[in-house]
């Protein structure tokens, strides 16, 4: 009898380590997602890159970014959101979906220009992709261009590319499909017929001038509409720089 009452209690202590075990176990297993969380807010946050921001006097910095990674080559600023960084290129359009610019593996991922266009953005449309997480950062902003209100007060961004500024004019927010073979196109058959196209689709527009020799730009984001809803801000690059 006395030997199985010290089974019992052998027993009842290995159960209660166990149960101890467990929930230390569940106790970090939540840590650790506290952490993975902040690490995925703290990569898609442009602020880790301003140091690296592009200054009027000097791009040193900016090719610090470059010497860590060669496939950085330029910069996005919308006015008046979080979307304040770099830009980056890869053979394919999937490297950088969860890979930061430092070439480090994050959920987050980068803002990316499509592997077909030309990075001095020569293209008819250059189209730059970037998450939207719901935590913020990378295009996340994005969605508040379909409120009127944000959409008519903030009408211009600044692209670095080539070694100067240049200002973004934005004119059109849709929401669309991204297997869309006009928005997405890079090189739109005719430039007439391509604004004609954004402004029967646009839930936001503004009237711009068809140009034949215009360069413009789209930015790209998942929406929650459909598995392939997307929202598009577009906007055209002018020559001046910003």
């Amino acid at each position: 009898m006395r030997f199985g009452c010290i089974l019992l209690r052998r027993a009842d202590a290995l159960l209660q380590r166990l149960i101890a075990a467990f929930f230390l176990l569940l106790l970090l297993y939540g840590a650790y997602g506290l952490w993975d969380s902040a690490q995925i807010c703290r990569q898609a946050d442009g602020t880790v890159f301003q140091s690296y921001r592009p200054q009027p006097d000097s791009v040193q910095s900016f090719a610090d970014l470059q010497a860590s990674n060669p496939e950085v080559f330029g910069w996005l600023t919308v006015d008046g959101t979080h979307i304040d960084t770099p830009l980056v290129q890869a053979e394919t359009n999937t490297k950088y979906v969860n890979t930061d610019v430092n070439g480090q593996f994050s959920l987050s991922g980068s803002i990316f220009l499509d592997a077909r266009n030309a990075p001095n953005f020569s293209d008819g449309n250059s189209i730059l992709y970037g998450h939207h997480l719901q935590t913020g950062g990378m295009f996340s902003d994005l969605e508040r261009f379909s409120s009127p209100d944000f959409f008519n007060t903030h009408t211009e961004g600044s692209l670095f590319h080539s070694g100067s500024w240049h200002t973004i004019e934005f004119f059109a927010f849709l929401e669309a499909d991204a297997y869309d073979p006009t928005l997405f196109s890079t090189e739109p058959e005719e430039n007439p017929a391509y604004l004609d196209y954004v402004n029967q689709h646009a839930l936001l527009v503004r009237p711009v001038a068809p140009d034949p020799k215009a360069h413009y730009i789209t930015l790209s984001t998942c929406s929650d509409a459909s598995t392939n809803g997307r929202f598009l801000l577009i906007g055209q690059i002018h020559d001046d720089t910003a």
